[in-house]
């Protein structure tokens, strides 16, 4: 017997319905059929994951006896630059005052506290050392609610969080809707401009984002305390030669979405003598999506409420996961 969310998506297939303002997809029918979706593809994710670590321990396996790994080889080259995270090799392009303004905007609002001077901010979730608020906001109609999340990582540092958040190579392991990824312009080692197709979660439109995204270490030195600080900040562009909005299947996505890591060590220890049971990892996560396109607003945050949480759990694990056996980088 099919269930009764079965029965709602077979027979909204059966009318072809679809995004838009005129569809016909009673909302709470919407939010079941794309809470499905985003369900099976969660699942989809977890076995991956179990396969590529089965393979993985395998091929640990069989080479163990041969030679040692040398952790440090999978630290991608330009990163260990000098001048990684500086911006020094960026600031020639013409996206650089863009680029420069706004992660100086977006990182002094991160700052800010939730509670000052009556600004909106609630909190929908609550769950140990992860904090979520938003505030209700529309553009026409649209649902672009800003994100404000605060987490305390152990074992892991800001650089290491920034760096699977940025790096390209990891990201189908934690971004659960990813389809494809880009890279349309590579202006330096640490800036680069990214095409990310998400996949299509029926009856929503398939979506696109096309985004600058940043890596810099901040040493303006006003969070007392912490060893160090990394940031990436994303902002959607649109540059001639960069692919059109709306063109083809997909509906552009326009974000602006800032992480800050903040590193602290246990008391009498440095980055010379720390282990990684003396790391702990501040994280802000900021971020504005207008998603394009309609969705019935009760319907975005429903899936909000459930889906930040679980994306934030998720990479943060999924980087404690990675950092575990590996050399520490600061």
């Amino acid at each position: 017997m099919p269930s009764l969310t079965t029965a709602r998506l077979f027979k909204g297939l059966l009318r072809k319905e679809i995004e838009g303002p005129h569809s016909t997809i009673p909302e709470d029918e919407f939010f079941d059929a794309v809470e499905t979706g985003l369900d099976k593809i969660e699942e989809d994710r977890q076995l991956r994951v179990r396969l590529k670590y089965q393979s993985q321990q395998s091929q640990i396996s069989n080479v163990s006896s041969l030679h040692s790994p040398n952790p440090e080889t999978e630290d991608e080259i330009p990163q260990l630059s000098e001048d990684f995270g500086t911006g020094a090799q960026a600031k020639s392009h013409k996206l650089w005052p863009e680029i420069d303004r706004i992660c100086t905007e977006q990182l002094t609002q991160a700052r800010q506290g939730v509670g000052e001077d009556g600004n909106g901010w609630q909190l929908f979730a609550d769950e140990g050392e992860m904090k979520m608020y938003r505030r209700e906001e529309e553009v026409d109609g649209m649902v672009i609610d800003p994100l404000k999340s605060c987490h305390v990582v152990k074992g892991v540092t800001a650089r290491e969080m920034c760096h699977y958040f940025f790096d390209p190579a990891y990201r189908n392991d934690w971004e659960t809707t990813l389809e494809d990824v880009q890279i349309v312009d590579n202006v330096a080692p640490d800036t680069l401009v990214f095409l990310q197709t998400y996949k299509r979660i029926w009856p929503a439109s398939q979506r696109d984002a096309l985004f600058w995204s940043h890596m810099r270490r901040i040493t303006d030195n006003v969070d007392t305390g912490a060893n160090d600080v990394w940031i990436v900040c994303n902002h959607s562009n649109q540059n001639e030669e960069y692919p059109p909005a709306n063109q083809g299947k997909c509906v552009r996505i326009y974000l602006t979405v800032i992480l800050v890591c903040q590193t602290y060590l246990t008391p009498g220890k440095d980055s010379e003598t720390a282990t990684r049971d003396d790391l702990t990892c501040k994280i802000t996560y900021c971020s504005t999506v207008n998603p394009g396109g309609w969705a019935p607003a009760t319907v975005l945050r429903a899936i909000y409420k459930k889906e930040y949480p679980k994306f934030l759990k998720r990479f943060t694990g999924y980087v404690v996961d990675q950092c575990k056996a590996k050399p520490i980088m600061y």
